[in-house]
């Protein structure tokens, strides 16, 4: 990737996650980052082509995390709780790859954009569908029955967005470690 380009997502990034997509505008992006407007409109015909890329860049970094977390326990029901320890340190700033918690930006740009079928609504809700996924995948590998497979993977997601939900509004971050005992319940561990 052409490096100004680059410097114009990481820049939009920060300042989006930080203030909103909405609150920030182009000369504030333009004017944190150095780079020119008209290098700006070379890589991206309007904001909202920066904003997916911002979103792309963002999806690419936690994927990336998640699935390292996922991956860094063999058994499938430790790997499911891996992802509320690793939520507790992103909820209290120990994630560096993630940069200081505010909140998740895909539900936060989500939540900016009324129109369910915009590209940018569409692609937070595919962000949503990975993470479902790969947390699926493990669930899989501990449970048979595929409806016991959807419902345990559905719950696990909702708790997980709920904490996070409950750090970013309510303040708590201790949202990820309160869960714990009813993960554990959940996934028949002691």
């Amino acid at each position: 990737m052409n490096a100004k380009k680059l410097v114009l997502i990481k820049t939009a990034l920060g300042l989006f996650y930080a203030h909103g997509v909405n609150t920030v505008g182009i000369n504030q992006v333009l004017q944190q980052s150095g780079i020119a407007k008209k290098t700006l409109y070379h890589h991206f015909a309007s904001k909202e082509e920066l904003v997916l890329a911002t979103l792309q860049y963002r999806d690419d970094i936690f994927i990336s995390w998640f699935k390292a977390i996922l991956e860094s326990e063999a058994c499938g029901q430790q790997a499911i709780l891996a992802i509320f320890y690793a939520l507790d340190d992103w909820l209290n700033n120990r994630t560096l790859e993630l940069a200081e918690f505010n909140g998740c930006f895909f539900i936060n740009t989500a939540a900016e954009h009324s129109d369910i079928n915009s590209p940018i609504r569409q692609y937070c809700r595919r962000h949503k569908l990975k993470i479902k996924s790969l947390i699926n995948q493990r669930v899989s590998t501990f449970t048979t029955s595929k409806i016991q497979c959807a419902a345990l993977t559905q719950t696990i997601c909702l708790l997980k967005e709920g904490i996070i939900v409950s750090a970013s509004v309510e303040g708590n971050s201790n949202a990820a470690i309160e869960c714990i005992p009813t993960v554990r319940k959940l996934l028949d561990m002691p």
